[in-house]
């Protein structure tokens, strides 16, 4: 790209992918324009038409404004908001992935707070994933030229990386030049890039999903097309009340959606799939992506099935209501031996069952055109509990910096211990997320002789830890900051007496770097 003028980067990338409304931009002609205008005074164009460097990549919409931003910040090209994003957007529709080619690894997209991330051995995990995700390798494609550059820039961007812990005390370069080289060639090579989507998805949409910390909710997703994106309105419906959000969303490549959707001072991004007639990923808070929830949308008219239920767990001899949501949930229910009930109201969308089981183990319900079946569990006694997630990480912040406080979430899940009576054993019973009460302690010895406890912060009822400020704190040992290693307690008051399950906490520092793919 021709270098221009040094501007500031203060618009984020996350706002600028995911729908804010830049109204009057036409996206295609305008990063069309900046494409052949901008991008090609640096990148030479080569005897067969193909741009260096630009047309030997393949990248997820967040990868292509990362480049973007670095072609700003390190080589002065200046673009203004609507520029950037149109071109962005002109770069993920004609050099994008697949969805299939982001599969496993969308997490990284999602902003998903616990996620294993790991490269397909030892030695990838560790040349890759010292620095960065490897999702953020993953999500890529590259000619073996390209990859071979992307190694040659490692090193020129970053001299230091030859003496990094695994580096210095082993030939990195050779390593990175045969082994690495050839795994990246063979494993993610360029390909054919895919048509950009070119339907439309005006319409309405049934919604289901969970949200850690408050639970199951259904609704409805309506889109209408407007010019290069669409208008979007979301109601998510919860055991304790509905939300309602309205903004844009647009289609990146073969169908990455981005959202960016308000409700009052509330506002909420959208990370989803496009596949077929269902959109699917996550959605998050934009101050802290921590707190946030699953979601598919099934367009309305999809064929018969079911995308979300609110209860996964049936305890024997008492009346339970389970509600179904999907599409085509007119037909008629069937039940297994063991299991008695009716339907109490029923709609395309939705269908509220009232079950009662009288035999513990695996159940299978049946909607008549519905060809998956329901799956719950029913139960005798709720023996344990664990925590999920086992281990997480929250960032102290805000207090007056500029780096928010990065919260974390817990939730309590049931164990029933099957018919063998013993805990942890193939046969126990999952009963999904159940009420608990929260509290947190010392993790060891050494955390409570500085007393972390006293400090890192507070949870809520809801599993919701939040750190405290960032910042040395005067209060502390050497005037320390608000760290802490933590323990996580869950509480649950069962019929025999209460049954506890804990979780390991890093209340730890800011991420101070915090790119669009991590």
């Amino acid at each position: 790209m021709r270098p221009k003028s040094r501007l500031s980067l203060a618009v984020s990338a996350t706002s600028l992918l995911l729908g804010q409304s830049l109204a009057g931009t036409a996206f295609g002609d305008t990063g069309a324009e900046v494409f052949d205008t901008t991008c090609t005074g640096c990148h030479v164009t080569n005897e067969d038409g193909t741009i260096e460097r630009i047309d030997a990549v393949r990248k997820t919409p967040e990868a292509w404004d990362m480049t973007v931003v670095r072609m700003m910040r390190n080589h002065g090209v200046a673009l203004s908001p609507e520029e950037r994003r149109a071109v962005v957007r002109y770069l993920a529709d004609s050099r994008g992935l697949t969805i299939a080619e982001t599969d496993g690894r969308r997490y990284i997209l999602e902003k998903e707070p616990v996620a294993t991330d790991e490269g397909p051995d030892q030695l990838m995990t560790e040349t890759c994933g010292r620095c960065h995700s490897y999702a953020r390798v993953a999500l890529q494609r590259r000619t073996g030229a390209d990859w071979e550059h992307l190694i040659n820039f490692h090193l020129g961007q970053f001299p230091s990386l030859e003496y990094q812990a695994l580096a210095r005390d082993r030939d990195w370069w050779g390593i990175a030049n045969n082994e690495i080289l050839a795994f990246l060639t063979e494993a993610y090579p360029l390909g054919e890039a895919p048509e950009a989507f070119a339907g439309d998805l005006s319409g309405r949409y049934v919604v289901a999903g969970h949200e850690p910390g408050r639970g199951a909710y259904s609704g409805e997703m309506v889109l209408a097309a407007a010019e290069d994106s669409y208008d979007v309105t979301l109601t998510l419906a919860y055991a304790d009340g509905s939300e309602t959000f309205t903004g844009t969303g647009l289609v990146y490549g073969a169908g990455e959606w981005r959202a960016t959707l308000t409700a009052g001072e509330t506002t909420l991004r959208q990370v989803m799939a496009l596949e077929g007639d269902r959109l699917s990923g996550r959605w998050f808070h934009a101050a802290e992506d921590v707190t946030g929830g699953r979601i598919i949308a099934l367009a309305e008219g999809a064929a018969p099935q079911v995308i979300g239920q609110s209860a996964t767990a049936l305890p024997l001899g008492v009346a339970t209501e389970v509600i179904l949501t999907g599409s085509g949930l007119g037909g008629a229910l069937g039940l297994p031996d063991g299991i008695s009930g009716t339907i109490t109201a029923q709609t395309d969308t939705s269908v509220t069952l009232s079950l009662t089981a009288s035999a513990a183990g695996p159940v299978s319900l049946s909607l008549a055109g519905v060809e998956a079946p329901v799956a719950l569990v029913a139960y005798e006694t709720l023996d344990r509990i664990t925590v999920v997630p086992e281990v997480a990480i929250s960032r102290v912040g805000g207090n007056g910096g500029p780096i928010p406080k990065v919260p974390a979430q817990f939730e309590a899940m049931g164990w029933s211990n099957g018919p063998d009576g013993q805990p942890g054993t193939e046969d126990d019973l999952a009963l999904g997320v159940v009420a608990a009460s929260w509290s947190f302690d010392n993790w060891d010895a050494a955390a409570a002789a500085i007393e972390d406890a006293k400090y890192a912060g507070a949870i809520d009822q809801t599993g919701l830890f939040t750190p405290a400020g960032a910042g040395p704190n005067p209060d502390r040992v050497m005037s320390t900051n608000n760290t802490g290693n933590l323990k996580v307690i869950a509480t649950y008051e069962g019929a025999d007496g209460p049954l506890t399950a804990e979780a390991h906490l890093y209340a730890t520092v800011q991420r101070f770097v915090d790119t669009p793919i991590r």
